[in-house]
């Protein structure tokens, strides 16, 4: 599991790829603003869907980033 200072960064280099840095700053702004409840996000992220769907998309991302791991 990677740790918060390593997603914050990562983000945030792809965000400055994508939108430049002052816009990818003003994209922060923006959504801190935004109440978020990560919880309750949580909660209804797999509601519709079945186990072994699930367990699809666990080993597809399993699979993608064992395969990154190796490249690196």
């Amino acid at each position: 599991m990677r740790t918060d200072t390593v997603i914050r960064n990562e983000g945030m280099e792809i965000l400055s790829k994508h939108l430049g840095l002052i816009d990818a700053e003003r994209f922060i702004m923006l959504i801190q603003k935004e109440p978020f409840d990560y919880t309750k996000w949580q909660e209804n992220l797999f509601e519709n869907m079945s186990i072994e769907k699930i367990s699809q998309k666990a080993t597809k991302y399993r699979e993608m980033n064992n395969h990154k791991g190796k490249k690196a």
